[in-house]
């Protein structure tokens, strides 16, 4: 049964959210039970110190147990300050009482246990015969612990499932590296440009089924959330709560526009702390940069790559999908998780292994602390952020130049993509 309020106006209240949250949890059979909440990291928007209260005035005295996961997927972990921020309250040594607050262990293999395996045949189809191999499913064992699982997380549009929530927050955020790996370098292979903002993909149908040998009592609570307030929230089964917050995400966090734009700066909030998540600011504007055009991401506070894997991309660098492809002997060893994120960063593109002569759709530029010359080193410009002037930048549309504050969460889409030149068109 589906719970769910949308906003009529302008933004749900917290009363509003308290009342779906609480009919949702009393339709459960929850008393004397142990609850596993699974919850985003800080590099999401989410009232996730009003939903922890909520949960917990609702839930503590009722269970047996009440604890929660942060679902980093390869994000880096959170200390307790971090922690502290993200639930609204003092975290010490990962517990708030006796509710603990764990971390992902993604980089531990002793903490996962495989569940299942999706056989090449169904990737195969799945995929259209893009792929075909067996890919073990491997999940935090942690969760075994516990009598009743609830997912609890926003839903935006996303560069690799083409929205995010629901079984993601099993896959790949508390899951192992091979189907991690595998989903995302799936995702490059379609590409961001042609996924990001689609309800139904590929990937999506690879983690549902994968999430399928999770052999617990699941229920889910998608909410869809703007940095203005709550637009909505679900609470049903993973699949039925997902699915009522990614139609409304599709109406919230898709602007449309009639032409692409020769130039876009992207201002990343400090929620993204690294260019591996502050590279949002480029999977969300791909759609409308036109050919030959820029996005410059703009965050002076980022000076790392990527606190987890910037070693890895600096051997690599940022290159379009075909690069790797061309060449797959060369990058086959490295992990593809880390090739479909720099494939997406870079964009579309073509590559002539002959020549070895790369083109890229569009140009990507760092306004960021990471200097120039490991920025030459990646493959990325590099603009100092100390001279851009954003009020430079403001009511430039006409001019085919677009600022975007707070950038990341919004995805910018043609309102007809035919206008896009061939090249946009082409099949990749």
């Amino acid at each position: 049964m589906l719970i769910g309020k949308k906003a009529v106006d302008q933004y749900l209240d917290t009363g509003s959210i308290q009342e779906v949250v609480v009919e949702g949890l009393s339709s459960q059979l929850l008393d004397g039970k142990r609850i596993l909440f699974i919850i985003p990291d800080g590099t999401r928007s989410m009232p996730m110190p009003a939903m922890f209260d909520i949960i917990n005035q609702e839930l503590l005295g009722r269970v047996e147990k009440l604890d929660y996961l942060v679902a980093l997927g390869t994000h880096q972990k959170m200390n307790d300050a971090q922690l502290s921020k993200l639930v609204g309250q003092n975290v010490q040594d990962g517990r708030v009482g006796q509710v603990h607050i764990y971390n992902h262990e993604w980089d531990r293999s002793d903490t996962f246990v495989q569940i299942g395996v999706l056989p090449a045949a169904m990737i195969s189809e799945k995929t259209n015969g893009m792929l075909s191999e067996d890919v073990p499913i491997r999940i935090n064992k942690l969760i075994f612990e516990y009598d009743h699982i609830i997912i609890c997380g926003p839903v935006f549009p996303h560069e690799v499932v083409g929205f995010s929530g629901g079984n993601k927050y099993f896959i790949p955020g508390i899951a192992g590296p091979e189907i991690i790996n595998f989903t995302h370098w799936l995702g490059a292979l379609i590409t961001n440009y042609k996924i990001i903002g689609t309800p139904t993909t590929p990937i999506r149908a690879i983690i549902n089924e994968a999430a399928a040998f999770i052999r617990k009592p699941v229920s889910c609570i998608s909410l869809v959330v703007t940095h203005k307030g709550v637009a909505g929230i679900f609470f049903g089964t993973a699949l039925e709560a997902w699915a009522a917050a990614a139609e409304l995400s599709a109406r919230t966090h898709i602007i449309y526009v009639d032409t692409p734009f020769k130039r876009v700066l992207s201002v990343m909030p400090r929620l993204y702390d690294d260019l591996w998540t502050a590279a949002k600011g480029m999977y969300k504007m791909e759609p409308v940069i036109a050919d030959g055009g820029e996005v410059i991401i703009f965050a002076p506070h980022i000076s790392e790559v990527s606190y987890t894997h910037g070693k890895i991309i600096d051997e690599i660098g940022y290159h379009c999908r075909d690069y790797f492809v061309k060449q797959w002997d060369k990058y086959k060893h490295y992990p593809s998780g880390v090739l479909a994120h720099s494939t997406h960063l870079r964009g579309m593109g073509e590559f002539d292994p002959i020549t070895m002569i790369e083109t890229p759709r569009i140009q990507v530029t760092l306004a960021t602390a990471i200097p120039p010359e490991r920025c030459h080193q990646i493959g990325v410009g590099y603009l100092n952020p100390a001279i851009v002037n954003l009020a430079d930048w403001e009511n430039q549309e006409q001019e085919g130049i677009l600022l975007v504050p707070q950038a990341g969460e919004m995805l910018y889409r043609l309102r007809n993509p035919e206008i896009q030149d061939q090249f946009t068109k082409k099949e990749f």
